[in-house]
């Protein structure tokens, strides 16, 4: 009997009770090898020594203190470790309790900078199909992803969608990676143009698309063509790098590769690697400086945000990763991950594409690989194969609709930074064998 609302009324998870480097234990003694990091969190995997030690020492000092009244050493020394580390032009960090708050008032400081610079007509939000920013209102208005977005659909703020940046599903066969790239960024110019050259605030993407389509990165040269469309419309990039930033794909933010610095930039999840919950929003100098030069404050604000306990939890994290030389490991460990998973599906008839950056891979199922058809939806191939790979001790990031949020089946993998070529092994093989098991049941 639970008094829990799970998020399945159908059944009730196991019990975790124990977590241990790269695993996690439930109550009855089984291991599972944490492949996915949950939801691509745990950077350190658990009970990091280091972290769990941090946070006594913050507890013997002081566990909360309303940021109304008093700042704190453990927020203060985050943002400056943040912000030494960020990409030049970003100058400080807004703290919040995770990603979807951090999407939430990323939205806000961008309505708030044109308020500030007396541009209040400009209000529209752009955003792609089969994104995910969270799941607060304001978030998943800026979400692309119908199948979370369809019931809540009355409540939502009207944004704009353009498409995703998806070469494996959307580049024609006639053009260049780089011409694809083109096209699809000159979507957000038509989109503007098409609304107000002087009526857009903000574009939002995730350089790296993570729960809704599978670690699916942009082509060379997108993000470059976006960043100068917003500059010449004057309108706000928000980068969301809920997921995919603070070292998961081999360089501390992902944006870092594609050669952009946004005007805000999302972070949570491995920020501070599943030990507080925490978020943050890292906005530019011009930014900070409409706001200070002008009301002098940002109206907004949360309860628990810059809560000391989960900012020097997230000190801890940051301080193991760049001790350790983590983000380096895990761009050196890419090829090897991408190598073992081709490998050991070089066979199967149903894997249509591997894709994604350092320890956040992908791998989209397909029926057909050479017209790239997909499995019917009702077949529940997502949730088989989580089931699946739970039984063999495995956690992975299985998820459906992949295409369109109804159509096409992908897994994710976000594993902890520590992970080791044996360990990859592992994680592989038992991965290979739980959608063999899964095919086989269906009799494919």
């Amino acid at each position: 009997m639970t008094f829990l609302l799970h998020r399945s009324t159908e059944n009730t998870p196991p019990v975790a009770v124990k977590g241990e480097g790269i695993y996690l234990y439930d109550s009855k003694g089984k291991q599972y090898i944490d492949a996915c990091g949950g939801a691509a969190v745990s950077c350190l995997g658990h009970g990091h020594p280091e972290v769990l030690e941090a946070l006594h020492r913050q507890l013997d000092k002081v566990a909360y203190a309303h940021t109304g009244f008093f700042t704190s050493e453990a927020a203060e020394e985050l943002a400056e470790t943040l912000i030494d580390d960020a990409p030049q032009g970003l100058s400080h960090v807004y703290l919040v309790s995770g990603g979807s708050e951090a999407v939430e008032a990323a939205l806000k400081m961008a309505r708030q900078y044109f308020i500030e610079r007396s541009e209040p007509q400009r209000r529209h939000i752009i955003t792609r199909r089969q994104s995910y920013h969270g799941n607060t209102l304001g978030a998943l208005s800026a979400g692309g992803n119908e199948w979370r977005r369809a019931q809540f659909a009355p409540l939502l703020i009207q944004t704009h969608h353009i498409s995703p940046c998806y070469a494996y599903r959307f580049q024609n066969s006639t053009e260049s990676a780089e011409e694809y790239a083109y096209r699809a960024a000159q979507e957000l110019e038509t989109k503007i143009l098409e609304l107000g050259r002087d009526q857009v605030m903000a574009f939002i993407a995730e350089p790296v698309v993570g729960a809704t389509s599978g670690a699916v990165a942009a082509e060379k040269g997108y993000f470059k063509r976006i960043r100068e469309i917003c500059d010449q419309y004057g309108v706000l990039l928000i980068l969301d790098e809920v997921m995919c930033g603070m070292g998961r794909t081999g360089t501390l933010y992902a944006c870092e590769q594609d050669g952009v610095v946004p005007d805000l930039l999302t972070i949570a999840k491995g920020l501070g690697g599943g030990y507080q919950p925490i978020g943050a929003v890292l906005l530019s100098k011009e930014l900070y400086d409409a706001f200070a030069n002008g009301s002098g404050f940002f109206q907004h604000g949360h309860t628990y945000m810059a809560h000391p306990m989960a900012a020097a939890a997230a000190v801890a994290v940051q301080n193991v990763l760049k001790r350790d030389q983590l983000v380096p490991y895990v761009a050196s460990m890419e090829s090897y991950f991408k190598r073992k998973i081709h490998e050991s599906f070089a066979n199967s008839s149903y894997v249509g594409d591997i894709r994604g950056r350092g320890f956040f891979l992908g791998i989209e199922l397909v029926e057909d690989k050479v017209t790239k058809q997909t499995f019917d939806p009702s077949l529940n191939l997502h949730t088989r194969i989580k089931q699946e790979a739970l039984k063999n001790g495995l956690m992975v990031y299985p998820m459906g609709g992949t295409v369109d949020g109804k159509r096409g089946h992908h897994v994710l993998l976000a594993p902890p930074f520590t992970l080791k070529q044996s360990d990859i092994n592992e994680v592989v093989e038992r991965l290979a064998y739980s959608v063999s098991c899964v095919f086989s049941d269906l009799g494919y």
